[in-house]
């Protein structure tokens, strides 16, 4: 058994999958998951557990991101993921909710948190380590 890192199985698996430009959308309990297409990691247990900003420090820690983007509704309605994704991902580009979700019919995997606060959605852009 790992001792450090990402202990769930389905998540530590997908995530060594990836490749370069590979999306990863990390979603509220709300946002809609693409019925078809992308790996689904559900790792919601209850509201707010595990909280958005647990899991993308987590995958944070274990990725390589290029790019990310998120819906510009956060600063509003959310602003304390705002701030999160701000100071966690320099280069963020927002979007409409509409267009995130559109774009996020394209992502390669979904890790759905138990975040219940609004638009605690962000979708991100692999990279590569060298």
């Amino acid at each position: 058994m790992k001792k450090a890192g990402i202990l769930n199985r389905h998540l530590a698996g997908a995530l060594a999958e990836l490749g370069h430009g590979d999306g990863v959308l990390v979603c509220d309990a709300g946002m809609p998951i693409p019925a078809v297409g992308p790996r689904v990691v559900d790792l919601a247990f209850r509201a707010g557990i595990p909280s958005f900003a647990d899991v993308l420090e987590g995958l944070l820690a274990e990725l390589v991101i290029e790019g990310a983007t998120a819906a510009h509704e956060v600063r509003e309605a959310n602003p304390a993921a705002a701030a999160l994704l701000e100071e966690c991902l320099p280069g963020l580009d927002l979007v409409s909710h509409d267009e995130l979700k559109a774009l996020s019919a394209g992502a390669r995997l979904v890790v759905r948190t138990g975040e219940a606060r609004p638009y605690a959605n962000v979708l991100l852009r692999c990279g590569v380590f060298f």
